[in-house]
C-alpha cells in the first residue's frame, strides 16, 4: 500500500513525512524545478503480532508495511492560484491513497502564502480541486463514448457498458461529492485505473498542529474520507529519539497516541483492509488484505502459486488462538476450522493453507 503525502505551499508536508517515517528529509520547498518521489517503508505496529512472536519464538516476525511518498517539488504545482498541473496529476495517479496536510500552525518565520492560517480553507480548496479535476476528466471520456457511439463503432455494447459508470460519476461530481461514494464493485475501480481518478482515492486528512492545539474542528466535505491532527515538527524530532525516550516526550507533550501509529491505524480503516497471520518456527507474520477477502484472496497474497492449488484454509481466530494457548489446543477443541476459497476471512485469523504443489 503507497500513499502519496500533498498539501499546499509551506504546510508542512514533509516535517510530516520524517514523523511518518523516521526519516531526516530536509524541509522546505524543493528548488530542482521538477518533480521526485521519495519513498520510505513503515512497518504496522500491530500487538497481535508480538503476542504470536512470543507465542511461537519464530526466526524471523514481520510486520505489514504501508509505503509512504513524500513528492519533491509539488509544491511548486499545487499553489493557491494554479491548481494541479499535470506531472503531479500522473505522480498521485499511482497512489492507492492520499494523505493531505494542512497547516493549522503560526510561524511568523514561515508566512501562509495566503497571509491568515486556516486548515479548512486550505482543504476545501484542494477538494474543490479534485473535483473539478475529476469532472473534467469524466466529461471528455462521456463525449469521446458519445462520438464513437454515434459513428457506428462496432464496440457499442462495451461502450454502453463503460457509459454507464462515467453517467454515474458525472452525476456525484456535478453535486460536489467523490466518486468514493459509489462505492464501485473492484471490478469497476479497476477498469477506471487509467483515467487517474482524484476522488476515486481514498483520503485521510493530516492536520498539522503546533505545539497549541487548533481551537476549531477540521472537516472534510469528503464523506468518505478521515481526519487525524499530528504536531508535526515535534513529532518529528521526537521519531528520531529512541524509544523508551521518545514515550516520555509524547507525555509531556499531551500526545497519547504517536501521531505515526494513529495514521496509520486510521488510513487502514479509510482504505477498508484488515489483516490475517501466518504462525509458525520459520516465521510469524501479518499479511494486509481488503475487508472481505475470501480465503483465496488470502493464498495469492501469500504466494499465487498456493492460490493456484489451493485445497483448504487451516483457519482458527486470534482470539480462540491466545486464549488456548498453542494450535494443537485449538484443533483439539474444534477451533481450528478447514475453510474452503469462499470463506469470507475475517481481520485476526491465523490461516495455513493446504495446497498442491
Amino acid at each position: 500500500m503507497q500513499i502519496g503525502i500533498i498539501g499546499l505551499p509551506l504546510s508542512g508536508k514533509t516535517t510530516l513525512f520524517n514523523a511518518l517515517t523516521r526519516s531526516k528529509r530536509p524541509t522546505g520547498v524543493s528548488g530542482a524545478g521538477k518533480l521526485e518521489i521519495y519513498t520510505a517503508a513503515v512497518n504496522v505496529p500491530d500487538e497481535r503480532v508480538d503476542t504470536l512472536s512470543r507465542m511461537f519464538n519464530p526466526r524471523k516476525t514481520i510486520y505489514a508495511q504501508v509505503r509512504y511518498s513524500d513528492i519533491s517539488g509539488s509544491e511548486r504545482e499545487m499553489s493557491a492560484t494554479q491548481g494541479i498541473g499535470g506531472a503531479l496529476m500522473n505522480a498521485l495517479a499511482t497512489m492507492d491513497a492520499l494523505a493531505i496536510a494542512v497547516r493549522a500552525f503560526p510561524d511568523e518565520s514561515v508566512p501562509h502564502p495566503n497571509n491568515t492560517v486556516d486548515p479548512n480553507r486550505d482543504l476545501h480548496q484542494l477538494e474543490s480541486e479534485f473535483l473539478l479535476l475529476d469532472l473534467v476528466a469524466v466529461e471528455k471520456r462521456l463525449q469521446r463514448i458519445e462520438e464513437s457511439l454515434k459513428k457506428g463503432s462496432k464496440d457499442k455494447e462495451l461502450l454502453n457498458r463503460e457509459q454507464r459508470p462515467f453517467e454515474r460519476m458525472h452525476d456525484v461530481l456535478e453535486k460536489e461529492q467523490p466518486i468514493s461514494v459509489l462505492h464501485l464493485s473492484d471490478e469497476e475501480v479497476h477498469s477506471l485505473r487509467g483515467y487517474g481518478l482524484m476522488t476515486l482515492k481514498p483520503m485521510l486528512v493530516i492536520v498539522n498542529e503546533g505545539e497549541t492545539p487548533w481551537p476549531r474542528k477540521v472537516e472534510s466535505s469528503y464523506t468518505t474520507s478521515a481526519v487525524v491532527t499530528m504536531k508535526g515538527k515535534i513529532e518529528a524530532e521526537i521519531a528520531e529519539l529512541p524509544p523508551n525516550e521518545a514515550a516520555a516526550f509524547l507525555a509531556d507533550f499531551g500526545i497519547d497516541e504517536p501521531g505515526n501509529h494513529k495514521a496509520l491505524r486510521i488510513s487502514y480503516d479509510v482504505l477498508g483492509l484488515q489483516s490475517f497471520f501466518t504462525v509458525g518456527e520459520d516465521e510469524v507474520r501479518a499479511w494486509t488484505v481488503r475487508r472481505g477477502a475470501t480465503a483465496l484472496e488470502c493464498a495469492g497474497a501469500v504466494h499465487t502459486d498456493i492460490m493456484k492449488g489451493f485445497i483448504r484454509a487451516e483457519t482458527v481466530s486470534y482470539q480462540d488462538l491466545v486464549s488456548l494457548g498453542s494450535l494443537a489446543a485449538a484443533r483439539e477443541k474444534g477451533r481450528l476450522r478447514l475453510e474452503g476459497k469462499e470463506y469470507i476471512a475475517l481481520d485476526g485469523d491465523i490461516m495455513h493453507f493446504r495446497h498442491s504443489s
